[in-house]
């Protein structure tokens, strides 16, 4: 059991980092752009995809969240304007989603307070 107490600590001080990270990160997104954390990394995983466009399958693979919460995230998303769905033209059963310009003006403006909440926690 001794020589598993390094590596269940690493897990422990990695899981500590992570959650101080993302408490901030919430929190200053909420703050000032009134956006969840969980939503900005779909958007910022969209506006990465080529075209600012992804198939739903594709972009939820990418993703920490479940399936259920990407499509919620995609929802509320699409609710206020940043993304929009659309079906494949050449597969029936896929679905696409699309950054809107609200949703890369956002996403801009998002994504300087995700680097600098970056900065301070990671450096």
């Amino acid at each position: 059991m001794k020589t598993e107490e390094p590596l269940i600590e690493s897990w422990r001080t990695l899981l500590s980092r992570y959650s101080r990270v993302a408490h901030e990160l919430d929190r200053a997104l909420q703050a000032r752009h009134d956006i969840a954390m969980s939503d900005f990394e779909v958007l910022d995983r969209l506006i990465a995809a080529e075209g600012c466009k992804s198939r739903i399958h594709d972009l939820v693979s990418d993703l920490h969240l479940s399936q259920s919460a990407s499509s919620r995230a995609v929802a509320r998303l699409e609710k206020c304007g940043l993304v929009q769905r659309a079906m494949c033209d050449t597969d029936r059963r896929g679905v696409f989603v699309t950054a809107t310009d609200k949703g890369r003006a956002l996403h801009a403006e998002a994504r300087l307070t995700q680097l600098e909440v970056l900065r301070e926690q990671l450096t």
